[in-house]
């Protein structure tokens, strides 16, 4: 009872706009309206190529292989919209970063090959940007870079071993480095008391990008078939082509791509091998140009923190915050968010994380709260795979880092379905396999206490002045299966 009250009274201190909203798919999708659906599947119907779910990984794998391939039949089934899920809520994070354990691929395919699969997502972030240039897709995106803030002495100690551990797998000096404190901030981050900074990182509007992306495959021949539920991808085997079978009928193709991440435990057969982890974001009203001045952030980086339970933010197009993280509560059963509803305790906790950073946008007003879905292997790495026996192919389990990574993705999709052997598809993510997490409650009882122990270790970092060590109990919450 003490939480919800707590919980309460710090909702009843934010201030909201008018306008507020909670939930209704994503801010994203407010600035520029909902998109009005394309017509479903209208049968059984015959393809090259079949992708199911048109997020970033889907329509990326569409697009690559009509411009390699002109010829080739493609559809992409969809069951809401293009942009439905993750790639239409997130923080508009386009970076380098990877969540995957180098050290694992590393076994597996040398430390070489984890060096190339890290350089290749540098280079991605110039890919997007280079595609959206070409094909004319305004997405609000401009490459400022990342900034990473420490606000204690702990976090100031991650960073710093962060940044000399990435720099032993693949990132040179230059790529990203402690940030001199003689140089003027880049961003006037209250309390921050060491930074760093990548250039490999843009800020972009996720909407704007996949509704974007989703009319270019379409104008290249892509059939994008909206409103249509897959029941179930069922294997290619005795002869037979795999097929994906949808409440509207059934699509037989030689591939079938399963593009699904964060909605995958909705299927029949790989429910457990993504948990479906959710994510909470909110924005700002626009700020004033007066606060602007002070704060700085005027080179379009995205923001970040190095506490364990971490936010990330930019500064939109139209001068407003946005943030999210935090660990959004886990819904027993991993269920999606209620129609993207964002939980109060969530709503507090960005608010909070958001006025510590700037105190002087306590009194801006949130116009709108969200939530969605992504998917988290119980490794923490993602993977692309083909399997040529059945057909199907898959990529996914992002962590956090979907928008580069499914770009890579949909580009060694497109190698590994026209059967070539190229330096993206020997990357030490292509076949990676991962045990599925265990069954309900088991999932959702550790992941409350893997987020407990971090919360916790994140308050005892910042009470501890002068203290540059990790809380022992976050040591213990990433050793944890599944952390």
């Amino acid at each position: 009872m003490m939480r919800l009250f707590t919980t309460a009274a710090r909702m009843r201190s934010i201030p909201r706009s008018s306008r507020f909203a909670n939930g209704g798919i994503s801010y994203w999708f407010r600035d520029i309206g909902v998109p009005e659906r394309r017509a479903p599947l209208a049968g059984d119907a015959d393809y090259d190529v079949c992708v199911v779910g048109a997020g970033y990984t889907g329509l990326w794998t569409a697009y690559y292989l009509k411009r390699e391939r002109p010829e080739l039949r493609v559809c992409v089934l969809e069951r809401e919209f293009a942009g439905f899920g993750a790639s239409g809520r997130n923080g508009g994070w386009l970076s380098a970063e990877f969540s995957g354990s180098r050290e694992d691929y590393a076994r597996s395919h040398g430390k070489g090959s984890m060096v190339a699969l890290q350089r290749a997502l540098m280079n991605t972030v110039d890919e997007v940007v280079s595609v959206t240039e070409r094909e004319e897709i305004d997405a609000d995106l401009i490459k400022g870079g990342m900034y990473l803030v420490a606000d204690n002495e702990a976090q100031r100690e991650r960073l710093q071993g962060h940044i000399e551990y990435l720099q032993e797998w693949g990132y040179w000096p230059d790529d990203f480095h402690m940030v001199d404190p003689s140089e003027e901030p880049r961003i006037a981050v209250h309390g921050a008391v060491a930074a760093g900074y990548s250039p490999h990182a843009a800020r972009l509007h996720p909407a704007k990008l996949v509704v974007g992306l989703a009319a270019k495959v379409v104008e290249l021949g892509v059939d994008v078939f909206e409103d249509t539920p897959v029941v179930e991808i069922r294997p290619g085997e005795k002869g037979e082509r795999p097929a994906v079978v949808t409440e509207h009928g059934t699509v037989r193709a030689d591939h079938v791509v399963r593009a699904t991440e964060g909605f995958t435990s909705t299927l029949r057969g790989p429910r457990r091998q993504w948990r479906p982890t959710h994510s909470s974001m909110i924005v700002t009203e626009p700020i004033s140009d007066e606060l602007w001045e002070r704060i700085g952030w005027e080179g379009g980086e995205v923001l970040g923190d190095t506490a364990h339970s971490s936010i990330y933010s930019q500064r939109t197009a139209d001068g407003r915050i946005a943030i999210g993280g935090r660990g959004a509560p886990q819904r027993l059963g991993s269920a999606p968010a209620e129609e993207g509803l964002t939980q109060p305790h969530a709503i507090a906790e960005l608010w909070h994380a958001l006025t510590r950073m700037f105190p002087d946008v306590a009194d801006v007003p949130i116009e709108h709260a969200w939530a969605g879905v992504l998917g988290v292997p119980k490794d923490w790495s993602p993977t692309v795979r083909l399997d040529s026996e059945t057909g199907l192919a898959w990529a996914g389990g992002y962590s956090h880092s979907g928008v580069s990574t499914s770009n890579l993705a949909g580009r060694t999709l497109r190698d590994l379905i026209l059967g070539r052997s190229t330096e993206l598809t020997r990357l030490p993510w292509v076949g990676h396999e991962t045990r599925g997490w265990e069954p309900e409650p088991l999932r959702w009882v550790g992941t409350k206490v893997v987020r407990g122990l971090y919360r916790t270790a994140d308050r005892r970092e910042s009470r501890i002045a002068g203290k540059g060590h990790t809380s022992r109990l976050a040591d213990i919450a990433t050793r944890m299966p599944g952390r």
